[in-house]
């Protein structure tokens, strides 16, 4: 226990502790900020209109309606996608084709085209979508019309123009809030680069000041070194994730002295693993580094930006080796769904083997290291024990 109580009067006069909460808090209430209004409800469209007919004025006034687009500019005859896109004020052109009065009208089909700026790609949210509803809308009432005036009755001409309509409603994250993806990875990556590096350059600390075994030749006097961090970074995760819930209207349904249990395992699980990386190195500048190897996979394979389902399957079985890939399964499953810490076994599970496995390298690498040292030291005792030449 000597260990622990010397790691903690370290830490608590280190910047560990100031890094630990202000670093995370901060780019909660930044970025939380930053997309608490991330919804694009009005993507800014032009419409060319070539039929210059009451209908397709009555058409462009629905797509502007819409709650997904705006309509920024119509023009009358066609221009290059290039010259309309240009400097970003539009995200999409809508064709209205010539005719396409005379032809409604007429009863005849008409193609509408719709040119796309996909460099980026979530300028255009809920497009799609809104032109797919309106062309349906415009179709099944054009449809009903026609059989209404036929002296069909309003019911039996839905039943076969739409006689299969579709309800669907988004769960857990309705509005597509970045916040509860991209925001949290961002604070999660922040706990995660500063705590493995703290808790990687512990060895090497006390190796540099002659401590590895000044408290023992036990692995666990070094392994209990790693509470301080796990705790501090508990800590830390919760206030970050209450401060998001705030500022960012991060949903977040799970009980805290619950989720709490979660996140103590993980972070034990992360401060292990980095003391783990950081144990051979020579020098404490030198974990950083190490720490990348780390801090870049979880970024991109555990789920922060992209579905970890979007991977190939090796790279999903990789992720399984990264804490981070655990906890943002805990998060979608505890803090989004509401589900039970029992629901969450397996998540638990594999932090602990985590936790196990990277014990069991980490107390090979000290034993190795103490018997280095005890063979070192023999030498030199026996040269002691010889007499000296007069």
């Amino acid at each position: 226990m000597k260990s622990l109580i010397d790691e903690w009067k370290y830490v608590s006069g280190s910047k560990y502790v100031r890094l630990i909460f202000i670093g995370p808090l901060i780019a909660a209430l930044f970025f939380g900020l930053m997309f608490s209004q991330n919804q694009i409800s009005k993507s800014p469209v032009v419409v060319i209109d070539e039929d210059h007919s009451e209908y397709s004025r009555q058409l462009i006034s629905k797509i502007n309606a819409s709650q997904y687009m705006s309509v920024k500019s119509v023009y009358a005859s066609r221009m290059s996608p290039e010259t309309l896109l240009v400097n970003e004020q539009a995200v999409a052109v809508i064709m209205l084709p010539n005719q396409l009065g005379l032809r409604q009208q007429q009863g005849k089909s008409t193609n509408i085209g719709i040119l796309m700026d996909n460099t980026m790609p979530s300028g255009l949210t809920g497009i799609r979508t809104a032109i797919q509803e309106i062309i349906q809308t415009e179709n099944m009432t054009l449809s009903m019309t026609r059989l209404i005036q036929k002296g069909m009755d309003a019911e039996t001409a839905k039943g076969i123009v739409s006689p299969i309509s579709l309800q669907q409603r988004m769960l857990f994250n309705p509005t597509s809030s970045y916040v509860g993806f991209m925001v949290l990875g961002f604070v999660n990556i922040v706990v995660l680069m500063i705590t493995t590096s703290a808790a990687g350059s512990i060895a090497p600390r006390l190796r540099r000041e002659g401590k590895l075994f000044s408290n023992g030749r036990s692995p666990f006097q070094l392994w209990v070194r790693s509470v301080p961090y796990a705790v501090l970074s508990s800590l830390s995760l919760l206030l970050s994730y209450g401060l998001l819930k705030q500022v960012g209207g991060m949903r977040f349904e799970a009980e805290p002295y619950l989720f709490i249990i979660p996140l103590v395992i993980y972070a034990f699980a992360l401060s292990l693993l980095g003391m783990l990386i950081g144990y051979t190195a020579k020098d404490i500048s030198k974990v950083s580094l190490r720490t990348s190897f780390v801090l870049y996979p979880s970024f991109l394979a555990t789920g922060i930006q992209l579905t970890p389902l979007a991977f190939p399957e090796p790279f999903q079985i990789f992720a399984w080796a990264l804490p981070m890939n655990w906890l943002n399964r805990l998060i979608r499953g505890m803090v989004f769904r509401d589900g039970a810490l029992t629901a969450y076994s397996q998540e638990l599970g594999a932090l602990l083997i985590i936790i196990g496995v990277v014990s069991l390298f980490m107390g090979l690498l000290f034993l190795r290291e103490t018997r280095k040292a005890s063979t070192s030291r023999e030498p030199l005792l026996n040269a002691d024990m010889l007499p000296s030449s007069s």
